[in-house]
């Protein structure tokens, strides 16, 4: 046998105690035993879970509440420990939190999260609907779940963007708690999700690492916020987080996670990465880690799948994590500083039992919600990453750089020399990039070398670079920052440049573009504005056309819809020398200044024409010729009528133009007109007329 060492020694003492304690608390525990059981009883069947599932809920909530496990089951069951009589069963706030805590424990998603709270904690204190709300690194807040409020507010308020002033957002990112009795004040004008702008309202910021925000809506106003109903969203926040953060990847809660930026943004990274989320003592200090998430494509050191490492401690799957300055050490440091850790792939590899481990580099910890992420990859990848790298600046046209100030050195990338036009191995330091551009681009290179060399500060610029083997010009932006030592000293500067020069000249070309449209939209306004008023001037505008005993003439004039262009539509109504009331209506084809002034040509035509006395065809075959011979390529329909007010004679005759409809006792019905061509189509068309006699009443309507 080998003597264990002396950390390994303490580890085995703790595991003997630890296992010592457990066996006398089951002992203590014997007696309460029956009344647990039928707590969980109650759980099982109301939250549909299993056993074990409702006694580790059971024994969390206890911890949490400093309430016993005995207590916190009599409460839940109805019964109290001097055995009195079960009556309806009515839990107290700790119970609430208890079934709370199982049901979001057991939930598949952030939905299903946000409905258990509020069945179970929130609508008997009242409440109406709860969101919840996880925070993006950019500052702005996702929608992880929702209830109560209606899959519409659900689809509109997914996402609130950083710049969006809401308090939700003011309370993620460490404002104060929002408690509002009644409803939002005067002060606060930013939108909220819900239909309840008077109803109460408080919103509290998720405890622990978890960035985001629980937001719980009332329908009516409360008088308000009691310290008990305080503590007892407290609490309900505390569920959410707990839910939504620490169990990322694995199990009931993938979904969600998967969704999330951070998770996204494992999966997305080169090589291998897993989360393990820290297991804690009775007062919160780290006692283990048990992984939760594997990133996509995650490749084991020894070769095993997922099923073998997902929910397992992480000193289970990787042994050499407990010796000393091993991983499980410096994972227990990032957890308490949350500075993160580099070390070399020895601490994954060691002690797994496999020969068959690749090499690895760069093993990374850091710390992501209460857990840590351990990153690393294959040694054999560094060639494969080096040629992305390069794909990507050449697909970006991007070159890479670094001066060394000490030294005087100038390192560029491969694409760097191409993007210049410079030869291989003679790249230009920032001191003299000045001697590379036009002269109006000098002042851009100078605030960009002085902000790095004199205010030793990050920076960016846009110039234009004159290229050194043919002397062409391209747009260039630069980004770059200084790096110091130590000390504070600077002691280089590196960045990148990119080549611009398409974007600039599509800039410019919809820039040009935008001009041109402005331009030919200003004509199109300045000419509907010009037919318009000429349309107004020569339409009649009185409410009555014409006064004449017997006879009543009403007109409306209104464009097809919202935004036409005047079009070539008239109307007519002149009392003529015979005592007889010429009728016309018609429509010149097109529109804009064209269809008006041919309306403007055939309406005082006909007016003209009229005056001799003529009837309706005969004017109509007038007019047509008129529209044929003397104008330039009029094309119009109108309907002609004649009225007589002594013996209400009516004759009528059309071009091209629906007949008018004539309205007798309640009826209506068209008269019989022959079917006329269309002015301006034939000059040598002839056209006929009816003849209708009225009665007192009669209404024609063209």
């Amino acid at each position: 046998m080998t003597a264990a060492a002396g950390g390994e020694l303490q580890r085995l003492s703790a595991l003997i105690v630890q296992q010592r304690e457990e066996l006398d608390r089951l002992t203590d525990e014997a007696p309460a035993r029956s009344v647990v059981d039928l707590a969980r009883g109650v759980l099982m069947e109301r939250l549909g879970c299993s056993a074990a599932e409702a006694r580790a809920q059971l024994e969390r909530v206890s911890r949490e509440s400093s309430t016993s496990v005995t207590e916190l089951a009599a409460q839940i069951a109805g019964q109290l420990m001097a055995g009195a009589g079960a009556g309806p069963w009515a839990p107290s706030a700790a119970a609430r939190v208890a079934l709370a805590t199982v049901a979001a424990e057991l939930a598949a998603d952030g939905g299903r999260v946000a409905a258990a709270v509020l069945e179970e904690a929130l609508a008997p204190a009242g409440a109406a609907a709860v969101a919840l709300w996880l925070a993006d690194p950019d500052g702005g807040l996702n929608l992880a779940g929702e209830a109560g409020f209606g899959a519409r507010q659900a689809r509109r308020w997914r996402r609130i963007h950083p710049d969006m002033d809401n308090v939700a957002s003011q309370v993620a990112s460490g404002g104060p708690e929002v408690w509002w009795p009644a409803g939002r004040p005067e002060s606060t004008p930013a939108p909220l999700i819900g239909r309840w702008p008077g109803g109460a309202r408080a919103v509290l910021q998720f405890p622990g690492p978890v960035p985001g925000a629980m937001e719980v809506c009332w329908p009516e106003p409360l008088p308000e916020f009691p310290e008990p109903v305080r503590r007892h969203l407290t609490a309900i926040a505390g569920v959410c987080a707990q839910a939504l953060g620490t169990r990322p990847g694995h199990g009931e809660l993938a979904d969600d996670h998967r969704g999330s930026s951070a998770f996204w943004l494992l999966d997305s990274l080169p090589g291998s990465a897993l989360f393990a989320r820290a297991v804690r003592g009775e007062y919160g200090q780290v006692t283990g880690f048990r992984v939760c998430h594997l990133s996509d494509g995650f490749a084991d050191p020894a070769g095993r799948c997922a099923r073998d490492l997902l929910g397992r401690p992480l000193l289970e799957v990787y042994p050499a994590a407990a010796l000393p300055g091993g991983l499980f050490e410096r994972a227990v440091q990032v957890m308490s500083t949350g500075e993160p850790q580099d070390a070399s792939g020895e601490i994954i590899s060691a002690g797994i039992g496999t020969s068959s481990a690749a090499p690895m580099i760069e093993v990374r910890i850091s710390r992501l919600y209460d857990g840590v992420i351990v990153a690393w990859r294959p040694a054999d990848e560094v060639a494969r990453l080096t040629t992305l790298l390069q794909q990507a600046q050449r697909l970006g046209r991007i070159g890479g750089w670094e001066e060394n100030l000490l030294t005087g050195d100038v390192l560029w990338t491969e694409p760097t020399f191409g993007l210049f036009g410079q030869p291989a191995g003679v790249p230009i330091a920032v001191t003299e990039m000045h001697e590379h551009v036009p002269e109006d681009s000098v002042p851009a290179v100078e605030r960009f070398r002085d902000a790095l060399l004199k205010e030793q500060r990050g920076t960016a610029a846009a110039f234009r670079i004159i290229r050194g083997d043919d002397q062409s010009l391209r747009h260039m932006r630069a980004f770059a920052e200084p790096v110091t030592d130590g000390a504070g000293r600077l002691v280089a500067i590196r960045g990148a440049y990119q080549d611009v020069s398409a974007d600039y000249h599509t800039q410019v070309a919809f820039a040009a573009t935008r001009d041109r449209l402005a331009d030919t939209e200003e004509r199109a306004e300045e000419e509907r504005r010009l037919a318009l008023r000429l349309q107004q001037a020569i339409t009649p505008q009185a409410a009555v056309p014409i006064e004449t005993p017997g006879l009543d003439i009403a007109a409306r004039y209104r464009p097809a819809g919202e935004g036409s262009l005047v079009s070539g539509d008239w109307y007519d109504a002149v009392p003529l020398p015979s005592n007889q009331v010429l009728l016309v209506v018609g429509d010149i084809a097109g529109h804009g200044i064209d269809a008006v002034t041919g309306m403007v040509a055939l309406r005082n035509c006909l007016r003209g024409l009229a005056i001799t006395g003529a009837g309706p065809a005969t004017l109509l075959a007038w007019l047509n010729s008129t529209a044929c011979h003397l104008t330039d390529g009029i094309i119009g329909t109108a309907v002609c009528g004649l009225y007589d007010p002594a013996n209400r004679e009516f004759r009528c005759a059309r071009a091209g133009h629906l007949p008018p409809v004539l309205v007798r006792n309640g009826a209506a019905s068209q008269f019989c007109l022959p079917t006329g061509i269309l002015l301006g189509a034939d000059p040598d068309i002839s056209y006929q007329e009816t003849t209708t006699f009225l009665e007192p009443g009669d209404s024609i309507a063209a």
